[in-house]
């Protein structure tokens, strides 16, 4: 406590920051008087998993950019009991995925408080359905065929190549032994 002030400290990694992030840093705000919010750097997160998508400074600045926070900070280690002394920390919040990780705390007499993501959204599964996607877009690019028609109708010699309704649309066909599109710009199948 710092002239009557309940500091909290709350922090994260906030990779691809999404709506659980968010409502972890209001609720660390409903505690607090003054709330700090650490943002792990790319070197602490990389020793325990793997690098964040988003740079460091991009994060730290997309959370100095909420309202909620008063103050935010690097973060280099999982180990709080320095910060803990030396920012007069009252209470901890920290996602329940770190469930006991910070009970140590507890011995410094801090509170620690930590929030319930539930099962929704989280970067893990961000990372994961993005990744699930693009593997199966490109397992279905891989299997689709290009279809060869006869050119009709328009009295040139030539083909149409047609795999998708992409295209259909941008008419590729070929004359003599290259693809053109209608601007004569090449295709490539």
């Amino acid at each position: 406590m710092f002239k009557d002030k309940t500091i909290v400290y709350t922090s994260g990694t906030f990779d691809m920051f999404h709506y659980n992030h968010l409502r972890m840093i209001n609720y660390a705000r409903s505690l607090a008087d003054i709330l700090i919010v650490g943002v792990s750097t790319d070197e602490l997160v990389s020793s325990y998993k793997a690098k964040p998508i988003i740079p460091f400074t991009e994060r730290l600045q997309i959370i100095e950019a909420l309202k909620t926070p008063d103050i935010v900070i690097p973060q280099h280690t999982l180990d709080h009991s320095e910060i803990v002394k030396k920012l007069n920390i009252d209470a901890f919040v920290v996602g329940d995925d770190w469930y006991g990780k910070y009970d140590y705390l507890k011995d410094l007499g801090v509170q620690v408080f930590y929030f319930p993501y539930g099962t929704g959204v989280s970067s893990s599964n961000l990372k994961k359905t993005i990744h699930d996607s693009y593997e199966a877009n490109l397992k279905s690019q891989r299997q689709s065929k290009a279809s060869v028609k006869k050119n009709k109708g328009d009295g040139k010699k030539g083909i149409d190549y047609r795999r998708d309704e992409g295209d259909r649309q941008s008419g590729c066909r070929m004359f003599g032994k290259s693809w053109l599109q209608p601007d004569f710009d090449l295709c490539f199948g």
